[in-house]
């Protein structure tokens, strides 16, 4: 996962924090992995302990050589599944304002589960350390409430 968020142009956490989170996040989150059995996708999250009927996702990554095979939106409706499943109601993620691709995953995602994406300002420029790397403002978009499909819907 470290490698693949690198690889990605993600913001990348330390491999220690991925190891981590395989441990204690392993049931909300999913892994795709390519037939040689090397990762081709991931995607991480957890439900809020504020919220508790709201999953947060963290990150999503597809490597760019299984791009165009919609990893990301299997990956996304699984864990929509899932959630729902569990009586989660929401569906949280944060996205800059220029990343068009997540946008529009996170739209076709809420329309074809009968709902809509809620968008609204989270972090500004101002909630960021001032730096070498400049850091985009974060949206938060909100997806529900939603229900669970049965299997052969989706």
């Amino acid at each position: 996962m470290w490698r693949l968020a690198g690889e990605t142009g993600m913001d990348v956490n330390s491999p220690y924090a991925y190891t981590l989170w395989c441990r204690d996040f392993a049931t909300t989150s999913v892994v795709a992995h390519d037939d040689t059995g090397r990762l081709a996708a991931y995607v991480t999250g957890y439900v809020r302990s504020e919220s508790p009927d709201t999953y947060f996702l963290w990150q999503v990554a597809v490597d760019p050589a299984h791009r165009g095979q919609r990893l990301a939106r299997r990956m996304l409706d699984f864990i929509g599944d899932a959630i729902a499943e569990r009586g989660l109601r929401h569906l949280e993620a944060t996205v800059t304002p220029d990343n068009t691709a997540s946008r529009a995953l996170f739209e076709s995602f809420a329309r074809d589960r009968g709902t809509e994406a809620v968008w609204s300002p989270l972090f500004g420029e101002e909630h960021f350390p001032k730096g070498d790397v400049p850091y985009e403002p974060e949206d938060l978009v909100r997806i529900g409430p939603f229900e669970a499909r049965s299997r052969q819907e989706a």
